[in-house]
């Protein structure tokens, strides 16, 4: 038996920037240290990459991070070293985030790995068929089975959930935020390009995350050219990087919109440019529970989003932000004029979402459901 005090616990996570689900488990370990566990984070990259955005937020915060670099794909060498290390180093749980180390780790059983895994579904992607990534798709859903138990951060992600688990459970953990300190650093001052592209433009619509098909924001530039006629004006902020940035560049231009939308790549800055946007927009096609969600709704910035995943749940419907009922740009143009048109009626909503969040969507509430189930999955007093 393992009491909770003391607990080591290995996060694995191999990122691309700081969205989501690095901010989530960066505001778990720092309420784990708080409850007496002993997390690290392994973050794993390529060979050539110094520091990736996650490690340097982890060291600014003063929590533990363990760089691990490898060469990617299906490399089971190494991971066999990560989990000779993990054995070493006596870690009691290895609580995975993200498919690569639920394929990579989740794949040995536990009687060979020794150690009990679990894993947090941030989200899911469908694949095409028999592409690579259906191939690990494949592979996630065959591991998973071989875990004790899956965390999904949101109860919508259960219909979307690929395929029962045999053994193990599943729960529904909502992601939290440390509200205090997201609204301290929303305050620290904007560097160019964008001090110069706030004081040029008003209002901005602002969009984040990795620039990729289900993000949807393809949708959002063709709106904002739509808004634009109306409101002259305007600016557009994406905040993100990913395959897709060549063909939204190249519509950007075909639209002849290029002075005014900012494509600054990925960027740590998001509650600055939050508190700065007057609207955040959000047309995914698909989505788990969105942290930048979160964070808008911290800092009472209004929201206009797609009515997917657990969005429509933590905007009440609508009584917290604007729910689109499809995606087309037409759509998506009204719903941010209402938006920034109706005063009353945004304060309205970022008030009720906020009540709300400070409720259900803590680090420390998150924190203490993740502790249960634990405990639940270790047989831990």
């Amino acid at each position: 038996m393992i009491h909770h005090m003391g607990m080591k616990v290995l996060h694995l996570i191999d990122s691309g920037g700081l969205y989501g689900a690095e901010k989530m488990l960066l505001s778990l370990v720092q309420e784990q240290m708080e409850q007496g566990l002993k997390p690290i984070i392994l973050s794993a990259g390529e060979p050539d990459i110094v520091n990736k955005a996650i490690e340097v937020e982890a060291r600014r915060k003063g929590l533990p991070i363990f760089p691990w670099r490898m060469k990617s794909g299906l490399n089971l060498k190494e991971s066999w070293k990560i989990l000779k290390w993990a054995q070493g180093n006596h870690f009691n749980l290895l609580h995975s985030h993200g498919f690569k180390f639920n394929v990579l780790l989740g794949l040995y059983p536990e009687k060979l790995r020794r150690i009990p895994m679990i894993a947090t579904l941030h989200g899911y992607v469908h694949a095409q068929r028999f592409s690579k990534m259906w191939l690990y798709e494949s592979l996630d859903r065959f591991a998973i089975r071989r875990m004790r138990g899956v965390v999904l951060v949101g109860e919508a992600m259960n219909k979307e959930f690929p395929g029962k688990l045999s053994s193990g459970q599943a729960v529904t953990i909502r992601n939290g935020l440390d509200i205090s300190e997201l609204q301290k650093s929303s305050l620290d001052s904007l560097d160019e390009p964008f001090k110069s592209f706030f004081g040029d433009h008003e209002p901005v619509m602002l969009g984040v995350g990795r620039l990729s098909r289900e993000k949807g924001f393809d949708r959002l530039v063709s709106a904002f050219s739509e808004f634009r006629k109306e409101y002259p004006k305007s600016g557009l902020v994406i905040v993100g990087e990913g395959k897709l940035r060549h063909r939204l560049e190249a519509l950007v231009a075909k639209l002849g919109i290029q002075d005014d939308v900012l494509m600054p790549g990925y960027c740590g800055t998001v509650p600055t440019l939050l508190r700065q946007s007057q609207v955040l927009v959000m047309p995914s096609l698909t989505e788990g529970l969105p942290i930048t969600l979160l964070e808008a709704i911290s800092l009472k910035v209004p929201v206009v989003a797609s009515a997917v995943g657990e969005i429509p749940k933590v905007l009440g419907d609508g009584k917290g932000g604007e729910l689109l009922g499809d995606i087309e740009p037409a759509t998506i143009a009204r719903a941010v004029e209402l938006s920034i048109n109706d005063q009353e009626r945004s304060r309205r909503q970022v008030d009720w979402a906020y009540e709300t969040m400070v409720k259900d969507y803590s680090s420390a509430t998150m924190a203490s459901s993740y502790l249960k189930f634990y405990e639940r999955v270790l047989g831990t007093p």
